[in-house]
């Protein structure tokens, strides 16, 4: 298997929201992005499908010289192959793979935050480095869109936060902050019990409504000069603010579920934002 096909279908395999984004690329541009995820699912992957702390953190640290291999001229992996031919051209640094791996390596040492200025941290390692390379392969042309893409990066991990609480809960990860749990007398026990209430829903809730005030900033950051060429994250911010919305409908039901939309209704959200320009 050469490495752009291995890339295409580690992309394709994850199911993810930001696949039917790339759909609408240009073939240069999404051979790059597709490339990028694939890295991202990659070094994410040691996170989660790996039982023993040691042997991830050896995987992660086999990753970090293989990025620095890599951008040395010679990649091994088939996603560092299929990546480095097309990361000068779309600007995408050494030290952006670097962060994202960082960023896994925090969810090994720490599974706890005291506050949101702690997860803030670990959000912009993991998702806010990831929409800067992605804006920058989609055609940014304006300085400013890098803040709307670091911002935007954070609003769709807060809403996986919300989405993923109990399985998070079951492998022993709790991103709520430990002081707005508190704020709601929410115990911990009461997540990996699964038991809900009025206190977690209210919890829920104003983890929601802090996602959706950091979807309009992020809005409200991105210049006009690059909305056209920043429409898959648009597309991204469709699916994933409907799937917000839809969370919030059921009643925050996370704990013993992972609430999702179909393929289909990803996909007629990411054409509506493509050919119609609407946002939800």
């Amino acid at each position: 298997m050469i490495p752009e096909q291995y890339v295409q279908q580690k992309a394709a395999a994850s199911g993810s929201s930001f696949y039917y984004a790339f759909l609408f690329l240009p073939k240069t541009r999404r051979a790059a992005i597709t490339a990028f995820y694939a890295f991202c699912r990659e070094v994410d992957d040691v996170v989660d499908e790996v039982s023993d702390p040691g042997v991830a953190a050896t995987k992660l640290a086999w990753w970090q010289n293989e990025v620095a291999r890599a951008f040395a001229g010679q990649p091994s992996h088939p996603v560092m192959q299929a990546l480095m031919p097309l990361a000068a051209v779309h600007g995408i640094e050494q030290r952006h793979l670097l962060a994202v791996i960082e960023g896994c390596q925090m969810d090994l040492s720490q599974n706890r935050y005291l506050d949101f200025p702690g997860l803030e941290r670990y959000c912009h390692l993991v998702a806010g480095i990831v929409g800067e390379v992605a804006a920058r392969i989609f055609g940014q042309t304006e300085d400013a869109t890098t803040a709307y893409a670091h911002k935007l990066g954070l609003a769709f991990q807060l809403t996986n936060i919300i989405r993923d609480v109990g399985e998070d809960a079951m492998r022993g990860r709790i991103y709520l902050p430990v002081n707005e749990l508190q704020q709601f007398d929410v115990k911990a026990n009461e997540l990996l019990k699964r038991e809900y209430s009025p206190r977690f829903t209210a919890l829920m809730k104003f983890q929601a409504d802090r996602a959706h005030r950091i979807y309009d900033e992020a809005f409200a950051l991105l210049p006009d000069a690059d909305r056209r060429t920043q429409k898959p994250g648009l597309m991204m911010a469709s699916i994933y603010r409907t799937l917000l919305r839809e969370i919030e409908r059921d009643g925050f039901q996370v704990l013993h579920q992972r609430v999702s939309l179909t393929p289909l209704r990803k996909f007629w959200l990411a054409w509506k934002v493509q050919a119609l320009g609407l946002t939800t």
